[in-house]
């Protein structure tokens, strides 16, 4: 037995037709005979959605401790680098989600664009970043409503953490509660969910808007003594206000929640990206002017790492706002939390879709068109996660999947707007049959009759053309790969900080020098927009360049998040890859398709 040829592994590479998976599945949602999602989200849907999912509790912590150990009273700033890094990864999301509006977010992209096996990587990648993410949530809810009751001690005994010898982990009943609760609201409807977060985050809005307000009248009174402090505007200079901006980024995170809705959208090509613009322009706006309110109340170092608001106001005799704030944040945690189960029952539904996972998970239920079996399994499997677990310490596996996702995203970008896959997927009769093969050549056959003038001059110009062009479409390829791997190398020489000082700079250079090389190249190329998805709705400004910038800035996040939280997304990622193996890639809905490629003029 010789080893894998290259047709075996070819079916790793394999893309979905774009209206295999848009226009295809309104007429057969699922393999289980359902219906298809409901349209019912406009844009103020999307933006309570997506602001719920992006504001968290993590704003009334994260100006403390940025702001003592990175930015001191340049706070403001990082968040609006952070916010400007965030608006390049949603440009990205904005014109994918208008081509190719189906459920599924980044995993779909990937799969019209890159590639089954790396769309199966993304969306497994997403399954973990969800769960975790919405059980950290969860855990965070007890402590903040144990104010209310006047302590931990004092919390009813099926809201109190509970110690179990032997465990080091306290057990969290409230935590399993509410995510419970929130997986029952979601059964319900994609409508009556979106319409109790809009309520959750208007009124999360209105608290931080008390906290500017407050806040700026406090300041204007007291003269601003937080910008006063000697050490100045930038206490640790620039480098202090990029390194606060790296982890205020992750405060961003939320806007991509909005890109999983995209098959509930009523007019997905103009929705979509206003709700996305909305979302991060609001929630940019909402962070700046509280971390400039806060560090202009209090000097930076003097700063509560774990209460900064409240402690703020407390600070000139308002202690009874700390109840204000905290009320805040209980509506935080919950919306969030909304936001961090909703999109992952429908990137299961398009993997059962397309036949990666069992197609029981992409039946929608007929009365409130939802995937409820994806919903409650996630909900429960979140509930058994945040009772049992300190999830705190998987939160650095949280950024993985969005990261990989937000990279995966921009490289689509580049793919459909220079190298397109024009491959038509043509489903055999059988194994080996040549029955459709045949009859799609002759087809092909009968168009190429009637393409030839009498001279029989065109069918000769259209191959010298198509030659050309596949010339140029393998340029594209080569470029965007070596994009990639240059920018790995230019990372990985910047992150890794024991490698001597010359084998630094040899590498950046080397890496710089492919990114730029492969870039001009692009530039030169041109951009082929003949074909691929939908078109007329939003187009990402600025390509090559801003997707490359997206590249870059994710991968330098990536390979900064710690050894320790590679090592458990990679078991993650394993378990994921023998599944696919195994399962996935023999039950692909593309398994039974033969690849021709058709012409783009």
């Amino acid at each position: 037995m010789g080893g894998p040829s290259w047709t075996n592994l070819q079916c790793l590479v394999r893309r979905k037709l774009a209206t295999a998976s848009s226009a295809g599945w309104a007429e057969d949602a699922d393999r289980g005979g359902g219906q298809r999602l409901a349209r019912t989200l406009s844009v103020p849907h999307l933006a309570a959605i997506g602001v719920g999912s992006t504001i968290g509790a993590g704003i009334y912590v994260l100006v403390g401790t940025v702001a003592r150990e990175h930015t001191g009273p340049g706070l403001t700033l990082s968040f609006l680098i952070a916010g400007v890094a965030a608006a390049l990864s949603a440009l990205c999301y904005a014109e994918l989600s208008c081509r190719f509006p189906s459920a599924g977010s980044a995993y779909h992209y990937s799969y019209i664009c890159i590639g089954e096996s790396v769309a199966w990587l993304i969306g497994w990648a997403l399954i973990l970043e969800y769960t975790i993410g919405g059980s950290s949530v969860a855990r965070g809810m007890s402590p903040n409503l144990a104010l209310f009751f006047g302590g931990q001690d004092k919390l009813p005994f099926f809201l109190a953490q509970v110690h179990v010898k032997g465990l080091d982990t306290p057990l969290d009943p409230c935590a399993a509660i509410l995510v419970l609760i929130v997986t029952a609201l979601l059964c319900l409807g994609i409508k009556e969910s979106s319409s109790v977060e809009g309520i959750i985050t208007t009124a999360n809005i209105i608290v931080m808007l008390f906290v500017i307000c407050a806040g700026g009248w406090l300041g204007f009174r007291n003269g601003w003594v937080g910008y006063k402090v000697p050490e100045g505007y930038f206490p640790n200079g620039v480098s202090g206000v990029l390194s606060g901006s790296a982890t205020l980024f992750f405060a961003f995170i939320g806007f991509d929640t909005v890109a999983s809705t995209a098959e509930e959208v009523k007019n997905p090509r103009r929705d979509l990206p206003l709700g996305m613009a909305l979302t991060l322009s609001l929630c940019c706006f909402l962070y700046m002017m509280v971390s400039a309110v806060v560090v202009g109340l209090v000097p930076y170092h003097a700063m509560d790492p774990d209460t900064p608001i409240s402690s703020a106001f407390a600070r000139y005799g308002m202690q009874w706002a700390e109840y204000v704030v905290s009320s805040g944040a209980v509506l935080a945690l919950v919306a969030s939390l909304i936001g961090g189960i909703l999109p992952q029952p429908r990137i299961i539904m398009a993997m059962a879709r397309d036949g990666l996972l069992p197609p029981l998970f992409s039946d929608v239920n007929r009365r409130t068109q939802v995937p409820i079996l994806s919903t409650v399994l996630i909900g429960i499997c979140a509930a058994i996660l945040a009772f049992f677990m300190d999830v705190s310490q998987l939160a650095g596996m949280v950024s993985v999947g969005t990261l990989l996702a937000f990279t995966t995203v921009a490289i689509s970008v580049l793919v459909v707007r220079y190298a397109p896959p024009y491959e038509m997927p043509m489903e055999v009769a059988l194994a080996g049959s040549s029955e459709s093969l045949a009859s799609f050549s002759g087809n092909l056959e009968h168009d190429e009759q009637n393409s030839e003038d009498p001279f029989g001059n065109v069918q000769e110009a259209l191959t010298v053309i198509e030659g050309a062009s596949k010339v140029r479409r393998q340029k594209a390829i080569g470029s965007i790969v070596l994009i990639c791997v240059g920018a790995i190398i230019l990372i990985s020489a910047v992150s890794v900080s024991f490698l001597p000082f010359s084998v630094q700079t040899i590498a950046c250079t080397v890496g710089g020098l492919v990114v730029l090389s492969s870039s001009i190249v692009l530039l030169c190329i041109g951009q082929d927009k003949r074909f691929l998805g939908q078109t007329g709705g939003f187009m990402c400004p600025l390509v090559p360049l801003l997707p490359i910038c997206c590249i870059i800035v994710n991968l330098y996040l990536l390979m900064n998040l710690g050894s320790h939280t590679w090592i458990r997304v990679s078991i993650w990622l394993v378990a994921g890859a023998l599944i696919y193996f195994f399962y996935g890639l023999k039950h692909s809905s593309l398994a039974g398709m033969a690849y021709h490629r058709i012409s783009p003029l």
